[in-house]
């Protein structure tokens, strides 16, 4: 039986509900079998799966500035394929995924795959807790639904063997450099090397931040300590259980508070089939 197989990079589950929810309404006919493959943490990046010609990929990661993470791009240049079909999918903060599909789109064409739909959806913002609140929400579930059997149409009609490929996506080729936040002045605000701190009388010392980094970056024996690099993706701060993590750079909470502003309109998901 054809394996359905969901792929995804998601350091606080909205990539992830997506990109499963597609994966099992297309497998939902009863045709294929669903397999999951969860690269966010360290230990998921350590091998490149074996990925059959006779499956379908589902291959999702979220936007971090316009871009697929740059974190991800050594790992994304193993994970080969011999001409297996795949919808690449992107989910973004509610500003815009810029180049960020054509990008996944180009990767997974360059390593073999033959991508015959994508799309960008919507997830709560990961410096924030008010830009796109709750999303995916219901909505963008049932749009996941409509998309999935888009594609699975455009497969079953098509054949395996026949699907047109590359996929037209929006986006520029050559991919355009990474969003760089600016303020007003149209100065750049540089955070890369912010990370966030954390609140003495409010963490347990549970280990929770340590365990959900996706970079191992965070010393499980003193979790007040870095040994690598933040990417802002949220998984500590908002999985934390008590509140302890908390950001309070300048420029981060400016760059926040400016998307916050500015990008308060629901922006909706985009098919590409």
């Amino acid at each position: 039986m054809t394996v359905m197989r969901a792929m995804y990079f998601s350091a606080t589950g909205t990539t992830k509900t997506i990109v499963t929810r597609i994966a099992d309404k297309m497998a939902e006919r009863g045709l294929f079998k669903r397999a999951d493959t969860d690269f966010t943490l360290p230990a998921g990046r350590e091998k490149a799966p074996a990925i059959r010609p006779d499956e379908i990929v589902v291959f999702g990661v979220p936007v971090y500035a316009g871009r697929v993470p740059n974190v991800l791009l050594k790992f994304l240049a193993t994970v080969k394929a011999d001409g297996t079909p795949a919808v690449p999918v992107v989910l973004y903060g509610n500003r815009n995924y810029d180049d960020g599909l054509i990008e996944l789109r180009n990767i997974l064409e360059a390593n073999g795959f033959r991508t015959f739909a994508a799309a960008a959806f919507i997830g709560e913002h990961s410096f924030s807790r008010v830009l796109a609140a709750g999303r995916p929400d219901d909505e963008d579930l049932r749009l996941a639904d409509i998309f999935a059997m888009g594609a699975m149409n455009k497969y079953l009609i098509c054949g395996a063997d026949h699907l047109p490929h590359p996929v037209d996506v929006k986006g520029c080729d050559p991919i355009r450099p990474y969003y760089t936040p600016r303020d007003r002045a149209g100065t750049p605000v540089n955070i890369l090397k912010v990370k966030p701190k954390v609140d003495p009388e409010k963490c347990i010392r549970c280990g929770h931040c340590a365990a959900v980094c996706p970079m191992g970056s965070i010393d499980p024996a003193d979790i007040t300590q870095f040994t690598g690099i933040c990417i802002k993706c949220g998984a500590c701060e908002k999985g934390c259980p008590t509140g302890a993590r908390y950001f309070d750079d300048p420029g981060y909470i400016y760059h926040r508070t400016e998307l916050e502003l500015g990008y308060a309109r629901r922006a909706e998901p985009e098919f590409f089939l």
